[in-house]
């Protein structure tokens, strides 16, 4: 064999080697049981806004001067796997808040569970911002926010959102990338979510809080603001919450399990790494003046300690606002327009 055949018989090997990594990274979504709307979903509020396409299987929610959107899950379930596609609303969105969350709050009012994915909108030129939460039994007072940038513009095209929920951890999902995780811990009590709960979706006015604490309010001039829904995903255990007699739910809860969605492989925990270290600038877990002690479900990481206050807000104003500006002008452009920002996975 010539130098130059065994030059290109590595060089191939090397292009299969590469192509099979890349195969064994595939999506852990791609084999997702979708539904239409009226087979997992109903309207919930202002049904004049809430547009179904003529397929039924995507849906657009409007907000405007009168009334904001939504719609909730057909059924609750103990445990399970909510996702789907979205787009928010592009320009100026300040006030605006679209939310992907569950609930039963309608069920259990003064110790209801919740799990959060919000939406922040913004005024024109600056990125949405969002947030995520969790409560059980009724914790609102011990609030787990955390609060992030995106890698992307998600006003631009559809992107995946999901939030698994098991008896022993709950992760927040954004396309592939893992960017939140909490494990059960016995501490953690019935601050841990363990009711049945159904998926909401909503659009709707927070001028009081939702950009810059309240300072911009929604502009109806923009209206009407549209977030588009797609590709409903929804896996759990379906029950009624106030039937007296137990569903066993042991063999769904053992389904989600086994899914590649409940766990997170080495490349996807870099990922994860590399998202909070760039874009989460609020974390509760840092902020020892609500929490002098963390919660128990909190992992200190020291390099994200290192960036926040006892606030847990970001290590911005003053001197380090000037020093940082100082460096980011010197040394790369701002991370909203880094390329690398986009490459998490």
């Amino acid at each position: 064999m010539s130098k130059l055949s065994f030059n290109n018989l590595i060089f191939s090997i090397i292009i299969f080697f590469v192509f099979l990594c890349l195969c064994l990274r595939s999506s852990a979504f791609t084999n997702l049981n979708t539904l239409s709307f009226e087979e997992s979903l109903s309207p919930l509020f202002g049904d004049a806004n809430l547009v179904r396409s003529p397929d039924d299987l995507s849906v657009r929610l409007l907000l405007d001067r009168y009334t904001g959107s939504g719609f909730i899950s057909s059924n609750m379930y103990q445990h399970g796997f909510y996702s789907s596609m979205i787009k928010l609303p592009a320009d100026y969105t300040a006030g605006v808040v679209v939310a992907f969350y569950t609930s039963n709050g309608d069920v259990f009012q003064k110790t209801h569970d919740e799990l959060d994915i919000e939406f922040l909108g913004n005024i024109k030129g600056k990125p949405w911002r969002f947030q995520t939460n969790l409560y059980g039994n009724g914790s609102t007072p011990r609030g787990r926010e955390e609060r992030y940038r995106l890698w992307f513009d998600p006003s631009k095209e559809f992107h995946r959102y999901s939030i698994l929920w098991t008896p022993h951890k709950i992760i927040f999902w954004v396309d592939d990338v893992p960017i939140r995780e909490v494990i059960r811990s016995e501490a953690m009590g019935a601050d841990y979510p363990a009711k049945p709960m159904a998926l909401y979706a909503t659009i709707w006015d927070a001028s009081d809080w939702a950009t810059s604490g309240g300072k911009y309010k929604a502009n109806y001039k923009f209206a009407p603001f549209v977030a588009e829904f797609k590709s409903f995903s929804l896996d759990g255990c379906s029950v009624d919450p106030i039937q007296e007699v137990p569903v066993d739910c042991s063999d769904s809860v053992e389904f989600l399990e086994s899914q590649d969605f409940s766990s997170i492989n080495s490349h996807q925990r870099a990922a994860m790494r590399r998202f909070r270290q760039r874009f989460m600038y609020y974390s509760y877990c840092y902020d020892t003046i609500r929490y002098p002690k963390p919660p128990p479900e909190c992992v200190i990481v020291p390099a994200e300690k290192d960036r926040f206050r006892d606030t847990g807000r970001l290590k911005f104003g003053g001197t380090e606002a000037r020093e940082r500006r100082r460096n980011r002008r010197q040394q790369r452009p701002e991370i909203e327009s880094d390329p690398d920002d986009r490459k998490l996975l």
